[in-house]
């Protein structure tokens, strides 16, 4: 019956519904004035003050102590940000010292593929918001790491190729759940998907959106899906590195 009568009030002539609309659009764009720089600026002082505040304990206080209590190791200065972390399932979450693991990430354990699947972060790694692990046996990252938002690293694909054994609900092969190793010092671009069984070595760049199917070298610079070598950082790389990445 609202339905109906909100139709016929969007259509008809009549002076009652006319006012009816003209009233509608009044509220509904309706907008204070600019507020003078004197009383704006300081209220909005007073905002951002509080707000630091109240964002400052709920980290310290709330968040940070969460994440630790999840953790099988947890060094020193390991920081969050204001959101509680997704942890599901059981595994080892090792984390070194001064790790910052940012905005909201996710970092599930199957247990259904290892008795321990772990989850390493070294020392002086940035993880940035909204990161996917999904770790069937390990996912291993190295010292001073900088990972962007929304990376997505799964050492499982979490179901088998074949189909039949796919409709059975059966596990992934243990053949397909391969360990993902990071080596120190690597980049990788906000969005990157990295596949199971890659190995990243030190000092590389993985540019955003790549999708990591094979081996990067140490020094290299990969991009595109399927990722592939672009560049050199600082140290020179062999052609046949190159070849292989």
């Amino acid at each position: 019956m609202i339905t109906e009568l909100r139709h016929t009030l969007s259509r008809s002539d009549h002076r009652l519904a006319h006012a009816l609309r003209r009233a509608r659009r009044f509220v509904a764009t309706f907008t204070l004035p600019a507020i003078s720089g004197r009383l704006a600026r300081p209220a909005l002082w007073l905002f951002l003050a509080v707000r630091g505040v109240v964002f400052y304990l709920y980290r310290v206080l709330v968040c940070e102590p969460l994440f630790k209590a999840a953790c099988t190791s947890c060094g020193r200065g390991v920081r969050t940000d204001v959101f509680i972390h997704w942890v599901q399932g059981r595994g080892n979450l090792i984390v070194g010292d001064d790790v910052l693991v940012d905005g909201k990430c996710s970092i599930t354990f199957a247990a259904r593929y290892a008795s321990d699947p772990t989850l390493s972060i070294g020392d002086h790694t940035g993880i940035g918001h909204g990161c996917r692990f999904s770790i069937g046996k390990r996912i291993a990252i190295g010292r001073h790491c900088r990972i962007a938002g929304d990376v997505w690293m799964f050492d499982s694909s979490g179901h088998p190729l074949d189909a039949e054994a796919r409709r059975a609900g059966a596990a992934a092969a243990d053949a397909d759940v391969r360990p993902i190793t990071v080596g120190d010092n690597v980049w990788i671009g906000g969005r990157s998907i990295i596949h199971p069984g890659v190995t990243i070595g030190d000092h590389a760049v993985i540019s955003a959106g790549a999708v990591v199917m094979n081996d990067v070298p140490a020094y290299a610079v990969v991009a595109g899906n399927p990722a592939r070598a672009v560049m050199r950082t600082s140290r020179p790389v062999g052609e046949s590195e190159l070849l292989r990445a």
